[in-house]
């Protein structure tokens, strides 16, 4: 169908966009105008591929592909958390009130739902994939509640803002990498397609993410505790402030 070859070119234009400021946002000097830049272009080119998938996935369940079509709505749910959390973790870097508020528990909400479908799905379907996939939404969502339950002790920690920016874009990453390696590489290379390529695809980049995550932690929390010890020497007795960053 003309309108279904349209969102596809669209999907694929806007994914290859995202590959490429994706690495740029990485490797520029973080804080940079170039870095911003590349940051901006690379998200709203994943509100695109966010926006495009919605049609495709409809089209699946149109064709009586009741669980790609759910799988697909799946990512589109979690990438779409991941976003909105990579940009307004900036936004609201000064309140973590506006940060938490009513689209961060939708969001959790429909993470954690999300995926307890797809887990119930893959476990009918006997499907590795999701089953594996759905820990993705139920931790992520799980994690964003608790946080919206906690948010004075999220306050507290400086540089809150930057763990929660960082945390969201390496999850990004994983979609990113995901759609390039189990949709877009199988096309470029079809001699190298096959079911190693399918399972390296979605899970290597899960598993890089997990260990980009722990480096990051490492490189930043230690700093954050050490301020934080500082501070609470200086006011012994009185609450922590908010940090204004």
């Amino acid at each position: 169908m003309p309108a279904y070859s349209w969102f596809l070119s669209l999907h694929a234009i806007a994914g290859t966009l995202a590959l490429v400021t994706f690495w740029l946002a990485a490797l520029l000097r973080k804080g940079s105008p170039r870095h911003r830049l590349s940051g901006r272009v690379y998200l709203l080119s994943m509100v695109a591929v966010i926006v495009s998938a919605v049609p495709l996935a409809v089209q699946r369940l149109i064709d009586g592909d009741q669980v790609i079509a759910a799988f697909l709505g799946y990512l589109v749910v979690i990438t779409a958390t991941g976003v909105w959390g990579a940009w307004r973790a900036v936004g609201d870097k000064h309140d973590v009130v506006r940060y938490t508020g009513p689209v961060f528990v939708a969001l959790g909400l429909l993470s954690v739902a999300s995926g307890v479908g797809v887990l119930l799905l893959g476990v009918r379907a006997g499907a590795p994939l999701l089953i594996g996939f759905s820990m993705v939404g139920l931790l992520n969502g799980g994690a964003m509640l608790l946080k919206r339950l906690r948010r004075d002790r999220l306050a507290e920690r400086p540089r809150w803002w930057l763990v929660e920016h960082y945390s969201q874009m390496v999850g990004n990453g994983v979609a990113t990498h995901i759609a390039f390696l189990a949709l877009g590489l199988p096309r470029l290379l079809p001699a190298i397609d096959g079911v190693a390529l399918h399972y390296t695809a979605w899970f290597g980049p899960l598993l890089i993410a997990t260990l980009a995550k722990l480096w990051l932690d490492h490189h930043w929390k230690p700093r954050a505790r050490r301020r934080a010890d500082t501070q609470t020497s200086a006011s012994v007795g009185q609450p922590s402030p908010v940090p204004r960053l």
